[in-house]
Protein backbone atom coordinates (compact mmCIF):
# COMPACT_ATOMS: atom_id res chain seq x y z
CA UNK A 1 0.00 0.00 0.00
CA UNK A 2 1.14 3.39 -0.96
CA UNK A 3 2.27 5.71 1.89
CA UNK A 4 0.18 8.85 1.48
CA UNK A 5 2.30 12.31 1.91
CA UNK A 6 0.99 15.95 2.84
CA UNK A 7 3.21 18.46 0.80
CA UNK A 8 3.05 22.20 2.08
CA UNK A 9 3.35 24.04 -0.89
CA UNK A 10 3.94 27.42 -0.91
CA UNK A 11 3.62 28.10 -4.49
CA UNK A 12 7.49 28.67 -4.82
CA UNK A 13 9.52 26.20 -7.22
CA UNK A 14 11.30 24.47 -4.34
CA UNK A 15 8.18 22.78 -2.96
CA UNK A 16 6.50 22.33 -5.98
CA UNK A 17 9.27 20.10 -7.05
CA UNK A 18 9.59 18.31 -3.68
CA UNK A 19 6.05 17.53 -4.57
CA UNK A 20 7.08 15.68 -8.22
CA UNK A 21 9.94 14.03 -6.12
CA UNK A 22 7.79 11.76 -3.96
CA UNK A 23 5.39 11.42 -6.76
CA UNK A 24 8.33 10.12 -8.62
CA UNK A 25 8.98 7.72 -5.72
CA UNK A 26 5.59 6.09 -5.72
CA UNK A 27 4.00 7.92 -2.73
CA UNK A 28 0.34 9.18 -2.76
CA UNK A 29 0.97 12.57 -2.67
CA UNK A 30 -1.46 15.82 -1.26
CA UNK A 31 -0.72 19.09 -1.73
CA UNK A 32 -1.70 21.39 1.10
CA UNK A 33 -1.21 25.83 1.05
CA UNK A 34 -1.41 26.99 4.62
CA UNK A 35 -3.87 30.04 4.99
CA UNK A 36 -2.61 31.76 7.22
CA UNK A 37 -3.15 35.76 6.35
CA UNK A 38 -5.88 37.23 8.94
CA UNK A 39 -8.16 39.53 7.61
CA UNK A 40 -6.66 42.14 5.14
CA UNK A 41 -8.24 42.88 2.29
CA UNK A 42 -7.56 41.31 -0.82
CA UNK A 43 -5.30 43.47 -2.38
CA UNK A 44 -2.92 43.27 0.50
CA UNK A 45 -3.22 39.47 0.74
CA UNK A 46 -2.28 39.59 -2.31
CA UNK A 47 0.99 41.78 -1.68
CA UNK A 48 1.82 40.71 1.39
CA UNK A 49 1.18 37.01 1.99
CA UNK A 50 4.18 36.23 1.26
CA UNK A 51 4.58 32.41 1.10
CA UNK A 52 1.28 31.89 1.82
CA UNK A 53 -0.78 34.71 0.37
CA UNK A 54 -3.29 34.56 -2.85
CA UNK A 55 -0.57 34.70 -5.23
CA UNK A 56 0.95 31.20 -4.16
CA UNK A 57 -2.37 29.61 -3.47
CA UNK A 58 -2.77 30.11 -7.31
CA UNK A 59 0.70 29.33 -8.42
CA UNK A 60 0.13 25.92 -6.03
CA UNK A 61 -3.15 24.92 -7.52
CA UNK A 62 -1.49 24.95 -11.10
CA UNK A 63 1.41 23.42 -10.11
CA UNK A 64 -0.71 20.59 -8.37
CA UNK A 65 -2.71 20.69 -11.60
CA UNK A 66 -0.20 19.64 -13.88
CA UNK A 67 1.27 17.05 -11.21
CA UNK A 68 -2.21 15.88 -11.41
CA UNK A 69 -2.24 15.42 -7.73
CA UNK A 70 -5.03 16.29 -5.49
CA UNK A 71 -4.67 20.30 -3.59
CA UNK A 72 -6.24 21.52 -0.73
CA UNK A 73 -5.98 24.96 1.08
CA UNK A 74 -5.96 24.67 5.03
CA UNK A 75 -6.91 27.24 7.25
CA UNK A 76 -4.15 28.19 10.16
CA UNK A 77 -5.16 31.48 10.97
CA UNK A 78 -5.92 31.02 14.63
CA UNK A 79 -2.42 29.23 14.86
CA UNK A 80 -0.29 31.66 12.98
CA UNK A 81 -1.58 34.32 15.01
CA UNK A 82 -0.84 33.00 17.97
CA UNK A 83 2.10 31.20 17.37
CA UNK A 84 4.21 33.83 15.57
CA UNK A 85 2.58 36.85 15.64
CA UNK A 86 2.06 37.35 18.72
CA UNK A 87 5.54 35.91 19.39
CA UNK A 88 7.01 38.78 17.09
CA UNK A 89 5.30 41.41 18.61
CA UNK A 90 6.31 40.76 21.79
CA UNK A 91 9.90 39.85 21.48
CA UNK A 92 10.27 43.20 20.03
CA UNK A 93 8.26 45.03 23.04
CA UNK A 94 10.66 43.06 25.60
CA UNK A 95 13.82 44.24 23.58
CA UNK A 96 14.25 41.01 21.98
CA UNK A 97 15.17 40.09 17.77
CA UNK A 98 12.45 37.26 17.11
CA UNK A 99 12.90 34.95 14.24
CA UNK A 100 9.29 34.15 13.20
CA UNK A 101 10.70 30.88 10.88
CA UNK A 102 11.51 29.13 13.39
CA UNK A 103 8.50 29.36 15.49
CA UNK A 104 6.05 29.02 12.46
CA UNK A 105 8.15 26.02 11.37
CA UNK A 106 7.60 24.50 14.55
CA UNK A 107 4.47 24.99 15.67
CA UNK A 108 2.52 25.88 12.24
CA UNK A 109 4.12 23.77 9.32
CA UNK A 110 5.04 21.13 11.44
CA UNK A 111 2.70 20.93 14.89
CA UNK A 112 -0.26 22.24 13.06
CA UNK A 113 0.20 20.78 8.93
CA UNK A 114 1.53 17.63 10.76
CA UNK A 115 -1.83 16.78 13.05
CA UNK A 116 -4.40 17.76 10.55
CA UNK A 117 -2.33 15.42 7.91
CA UNK A 118 -2.37 12.76 10.33
CA UNK A 119 -6.11 13.16 10.64
CA UNK A 120 -6.88 12.55 7.09
CA UNK A 121 -4.35 9.44 7.07
CA UNK A 122 -1.05 10.71 5.92
CA UNK A 123 2.24 9.02 6.64
CA UNK A 124 4.18 12.12 6.49
CA UNK A 125 4.35 15.93 5.74
CA UNK A 126 6.72 17.37 3.44
CA UNK A 127 8.30 20.45 2.59
CA UNK A 128 10.93 22.32 -0.12
CA UNK A 129 13.29 23.21 2.89
CA UNK A 130 17.20 22.70 2.03
CA UNK A 131 17.98 19.83 4.81
CA UNK A 132 18.03 16.15 5.50
CA UNK A 133 16.53 14.11 7.85
CA UNK A 134 18.52 11.19 9.15
CA UNK A 135 17.91 8.11 11.62
CA UNK A 136 20.95 8.10 13.56
CA UNK A 137 22.35 4.85 15.09
CA UNK A 138 21.35 5.66 18.61
CA UNK A 139 17.52 5.73 17.48
CA UNK A 140 17.06 9.51 17.12
CA UNK A 141 16.34 11.88 14.09
CA UNK A 142 18.15 14.65 13.46
CA UNK A 143 18.53 17.29 10.35
CA UNK A 144 21.73 17.66 8.74
CA UNK A 145 22.75 19.80 6.43
CA UNK A 146 21.70 19.81 2.37
CA UNK A 147 24.24 18.91 -0.29
CA UNK A 148 24.76 22.67 -0.93
CA UNK A 149 25.58 24.89 1.75
CA UNK A 150 24.15 28.07 -0.24
CA UNK A 151 20.80 27.37 0.82
CA UNK A 152 21.02 24.82 3.65
CA UNK A 153 18.12 25.85 6.06
CA UNK A 154 19.17 23.77 8.97
CA UNK A 155 19.26 26.63 11.07
CA UNK A 156 15.52 27.34 10.73
CA UNK A 157 14.74 23.80 11.52
CA UNK A 158 16.53 23.15 14.54
CA UNK A 159 13.49 23.20 17.34
CA UNK A 160 11.55 20.38 15.38
CA UNK A 161 10.54 17.32 17.77
CA UNK A 162 11.69 13.90 17.63
CA UNK A 163 8.16 13.15 16.19
CA UNK A 164 7.69 15.53 14.45
CA UNK A 165 10.90 14.24 12.41
CA UNK A 166 10.07 11.00 12.32
CA UNK A 167 7.18 11.81 9.50
CA UNK A 168 8.92 14.32 7.70
CA UNK A 169 9.93 14.15 4.42
CA UNK A 170 12.74 16.45 2.98
CA UNK A 171 13.50 15.69 -0.83
CA UNK A 172 15.12 18.90 -1.56
CA UNK A 173 17.84 18.50 -0.01
CA UNK A 174 19.72 16.02 -2.04
CA UNK A 175 20.01 18.45 -4.15
CA UNK A 176 21.09 21.94 -5.06
CA UNK A 177 19.03 25.05 -6.30
CA UNK A 178 20.46 25.08 -10.00
CA UNK A 179 19.25 21.29 -10.02
CA UNK A 180 16.08 21.91 -8.13
CA UNK A 181 15.80 25.07 -10.90
CA UNK A 182 16.50 22.40 -14.00
CA UNK A 183 14.26 19.82 -12.80
CA UNK A 184 11.29 22.28 -12.79
CA UNK A 185 12.30 23.27 -16.49
CA UNK A 186 12.48 19.93 -17.65
CA UNK A 187 8.83 18.79 -16.24
CA UNK A 188 7.65 22.37 -17.42
CA UNK A 189 6.61 23.98 -14.42
CA UNK A 190 5.64 27.34 -14.65
CA UNK A 191 7.11 28.46 -11.37
CA UNK A 192 10.75 26.97 -12.21
CA UNK A 193 11.83 30.57 -12.67
CA UNK A 194 9.81 31.81 -9.83
CA UNK A 195 12.24 34.15 -7.49
CA UNK A 196 12.86 33.35 -3.64
CA UNK A 197 10.55 34.85 -1.00
CA UNK A 198 12.35 37.17 0.88
CA UNK A 199 10.44 38.90 3.43
CA UNK A 200 9.03 38.02 6.56
CA UNK A 201 5.16 36.97 5.08
CA UNK A 202 3.55 39.78 7.61
CA UNK A 203 5.73 42.47 7.53
CA UNK A 204 6.87 42.89 3.92
CA UNK A 205 7.87 46.09 4.33
CA UNK A 206 10.60 46.08 6.93
CA UNK A 207 8.75 48.31 9.32
CA UNK A 208 8.51 45.93 12.27
CA UNK A 209 8.23 48.94 14.28
CA UNK A 210 5.07 49.90 12.54
CA UNK A 211 3.91 46.50 11.92
CA UNK A 212 4.15 46.12 16.34
CA UNK A 213 2.65 49.35 16.70
CA UNK A 214 -0.32 48.66 15.03
CA UNK A 215 -0.76 44.81 15.72
CA UNK A 216 -0.08 45.59 19.52
CA UNK A 217 -2.19 49.19 19.79
CA UNK A 218 0.78 50.24 22.11
CA UNK A 219 2.72 52.94 20.85
CA UNK A 220 6.61 53.60 20.93
CA UNK A 221 7.90 55.12 23.89
CA UNK A 222 10.83 57.05 23.25
CA UNK A 223 13.90 57.11 25.56
CA UNK A 224 17.62 57.95 25.63
CA UNK A 225 20.98 56.55 23.83
CA UNK A 226 23.01 55.96 26.10
CA UNK A 227 26.44 55.02 26.54
CA UNK A 228 27.55 51.42 28.52
CA UNK A 229 28.00 53.90 31.45
CA UNK A 230 24.88 55.75 31.46
CA UNK A 231 25.79 58.60 29.64
CA UNK A 232 22.63 60.44 27.42
CA UNK A 233 23.68 61.17 24.14
CA UNK A 234 20.15 61.68 22.43
CA UNK A 235 16.40 60.50 22.22
CA UNK A 236 15.80 57.09 20.62
CA UNK A 237 11.94 56.71 18.84
CA UNK A 238 11.48 53.52 20.92
CA UNK A 239 13.04 50.10 21.49
CA UNK A 240 11.01 48.60 18.80
CA UNK A 241 12.77 50.13 16.48
CA UNK A 242 16.30 48.71 16.79
CA UNK A 243 18.71 45.32 17.19
CA UNK A 244 21.81 44.51 18.18
CA UNK A 245 24.66 45.56 15.78
CA UNK A 246 22.01 48.08 14.03
CA UNK A 247 23.99 51.18 12.45
CA UNK A 248 21.74 52.64 9.95
CA UNK A 249 18.96 54.75 10.90
CA UNK A 250 19.75 55.67 14.56
CA UNK A 251 20.09 59.77 13.83
CA UNK A 252 22.84 60.32 16.32
CA UNK A 253 25.47 62.88 15.34
CA UNK A 254 28.02 61.30 16.33
CA UNK A 255 30.64 62.26 13.78
CA UNK A 256 31.77 58.07 13.90
CA UNK A 257 30.51 54.99 13.32
CA UNK A 258 28.34 53.94 16.07
CA UNK A 259 26.57 50.42 16.72
CA UNK A 260 23.50 49.59 18.91
CA UNK A 261 24.94 47.23 21.35
CA UNK A 262 22.16 46.51 24.00
CA UNK A 263 18.51 47.51 24.47
CA UNK A 264 17.65 47.75 28.00
CA UNK A 265 13.73 47.35 27.99
CA UNK A 266 13.53 48.06 31.62
CA UNK A 267 14.81 51.48 31.63
CA UNK A 268 13.73 51.75 28.03
CA UNK A 269 17.18 52.58 26.77
CA UNK A 270 19.37 51.94 23.96
CA UNK A 271 23.01 51.31 24.15
CA UNK A 272 25.52 52.68 21.73
CA UNK A 273 29.11 51.95 21.20
CA UNK A 274 32.18 51.18 18.71
CA UNK A 275 31.54 48.24 16.72
CA UNK A 276 34.61 46.51 18.94
CA UNK A 277 31.91 46.44 22.14
CA UNK A 278 29.75 44.12 20.01
CA UNK A 279 32.50 41.50 19.41
CA UNK A 280 31.95 38.65 22.74
CA UNK A 281 33.12 35.31 23.66
CA UNK A 282 30.26 33.74 25.23
CA UNK A 283 26.91 33.41 25.47
CA UNK A 284 23.99 31.94 27.27
CA UNK A 285 20.87 30.54 25.51
CA UNK A 286 17.02 28.53 27.30
CA UNK A 287 13.88 27.17 25.78
CA UNK A 288 16.36 24.27 24.33
CA UNK A 289 15.55 21.71 22.29
CA UNK A 290 18.20 18.79 21.66
CA UNK A 291 17.91 16.45 18.32
CA UNK A 292 20.43 14.27 17.43
CA UNK A 293 21.63 13.46 21.28
CA UNK A 294 18.88 13.85 24.11
CA UNK A 295 21.20 16.61 25.85
CA UNK A 296 24.64 17.34 26.46
CA UNK A 297 26.90 16.33 29.30
CA UNK A 298 30.03 17.56 30.14
CA UNK A 299 31.99 20.31 28.17
CA UNK A 300 30.99 19.67 24.00
CA UNK A 301 33.12 20.82 21.59
CA UNK A 302 30.40 21.65 18.62
CA UNK A 303 29.81 24.46 15.46
CA UNK A 304 27.44 27.16 16.72
CA UNK A 305 25.82 29.58 14.37
CA UNK A 306 24.19 32.75 16.26
CA UNK A 307 22.13 34.15 13.70
CA UNK A 308 20.84 32.67 9.78
CA UNK A 309 23.33 33.71 7.39
CA UNK A 310 26.21 33.52 10.46
CA UNK A 311 28.89 31.28 8.85
CA UNK A 312 29.42 28.99 12.24
CA UNK A 313 32.37 29.27 14.29
CA UNK A 314 33.67 26.66 16.62
CA UNK A 315 32.91 26.51 20.61
CA UNK A 316 32.73 24.76 23.52
CA UNK A 317 29.20 24.25 25.12
CA UNK A 318 28.04 22.93 28.80
CA UNK A 319 25.12 22.79 30.87
CA UNK A 320 24.57 25.59 33.62
CA UNK A 321 20.88 24.09 34.49
CA UNK A 322 18.23 21.95 33.51
CA UNK A 323 17.12 24.24 30.10
CA UNK A 324 19.88 26.83 30.56
CA UNK A 325 23.14 26.74 28.39
CA UNK A 326 26.05 28.29 27.77
CA UNK A 327 28.53 28.34 24.74
CA UNK A 328 32.21 29.68 24.53
CA UNK A 329 33.02 30.20 21.05
CA UNK A 330 37.13 30.01 20.37
CA UNK A 331 37.10 33.56 19.04
CA UNK A 332 34.64 36.37 19.67
CA UNK A 333 31.71 36.74 17.51
CA UNK A 334 29.89 40.16 16.63
CA UNK A 335 26.14 40.87 17.45
CA UNK A 336 24.82 37.86 19.81
CA UNK A 337 21.64 38.95 19.51
CA UNK A 338 18.93 38.26 22.31
CA UNK A 339 15.84 36.50 21.12
CA UNK A 340 17.79 35.05 18.09
CA UNK A 341 18.64 31.56 18.33
CA UNK A 342 21.83 29.49 18.82
CA UNK A 343 22.34 26.49 16.86
CA UNK A 344 24.92 23.14 17.61
CA UNK A 345 26.07 21.20 15.21
CA UNK A 346 27.86 17.77 15.60
CA UNK A 347 29.71 17.48 12.07
CA UNK A 348 26.51 17.35 9.30
CA UNK A 349 23.95 16.80 12.23
CA UNK A 350 22.38 19.47 14.21
CA UNK A 351 22.49 18.80 17.81
CA UNK A 352 20.34 21.16 19.45
CA UNK A 353 19.74 24.56 19.79
CA UNK A 354 18.12 27.63 21.94
CA UNK A 355 17.34 30.93 22.40
CA UNK A 356 19.94 33.14 23.14
CA UNK A 357 19.22 35.64 26.30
Amino acid sequence: MRKRVVVGMSGGVDSSVAAYLLKEEGYEVIGVTMQIWQDEDEETQQTNGGCCGLSAVEDARRVAQDLDIPYYVMNFKREFRSSVMDYFAEEYLHGRTPNPCIACNRYVKWESLLRRSMEIGADYIATGHYARIRLLQNGRYTICNSVTAAKDQTYALYNLTQEQLAHTLMPVGEYSKEEIRAIAKKIGLRVANKPDSQDICFVSDGDYASFVEEYTGKKSVPGNFVTADGHVIGPHKGITHYTIGQRRGLGIPAGKRVFVTQIRPQTNEVVIGENEELFRYTLRANQLNFMSEPGIEGEREVMAKIRYNHRGAPARVRMVDEDLLECTFAEKQRAMTPGQALVLYDGENVLGGGVIL
